[in-house]
């Protein structure tokens, strides 16, 4: 059984029992459920300003980074200075690059097939079955990018992909 599959068996639980706070909390919880979304975005060249600009309008509550190495050029997109600016606006940041980061040695597709990227997959699910989240990498542009083999993963296990590409620009692949 899948830990997103758990998690949402859950968080229904939780509602029907009662658990959760208030009717707010239900219905986000609800909805959430029931309306499986998560976001891409590409850091790119963008400043730090930029970057939280375009998830606060996407309402992120989680930033999942997917970066085999979460570093940068760019002082702020460090792993460790991210997470700080993140923190700082109440966004979780979660580093899943380990399991899902790109640079495969027999190709990002071919290791879609594995165990190891399932189990990724399955935490990645987890994350974004509470929380609205965005998953993150360096490369701008998703057709360019490993995330549009996570985006097609996703996909098939049900879930609306959104590729942000900048402010007020988004792709949705057919």
């Amino acid at each position: 059984m899948c830990l997103s599959y758990k998690l949402s068996r859950l968080i229904r639980s939780m509602i029907l029992n009662n658990q959760t706070e208030n009717t707010t909390q239900k219905q986000e919880l609800s909805n959430r459920i029931e309306h499986k979304e998560i976001y891409t975005l590409g850091t790119g060249l963008r400043s730090i300003e930029d970057f939280i600009e375009i998830i606060s309008g996407y309402n992120v509550e989680a930033v999942i980074d997917v970066r085999s190495f979460p570093s940068s050029k760019l002082d702020h997109f460090k792993r460790i200075n991210l997470e700080a600016f993140l923190k700082k606006e109440m966004v979780e940041y979660y580093y899943l690059g380990k399991e899902l980061g790109g640079f495969r040695k027999e190709g990002y597709e071919k290791y879609t097939h594995t165990e190891e990227f399932a189990l990724g997959l399955n935490k990645l699910e987890g994350i974004a079955s509470i929380k609205t989240s965005v998953i993150i990498c360096a490369e701008h542009f998703p057709w360019k990018c490993h995330r549009r083999f996570i985006a097609r993963a996703l996909q098939r296990r049900g879930w609306a992909v959104e590729h942000i590409i900048d402010k007020g620009k988004v792709w949705t692949p057919k």
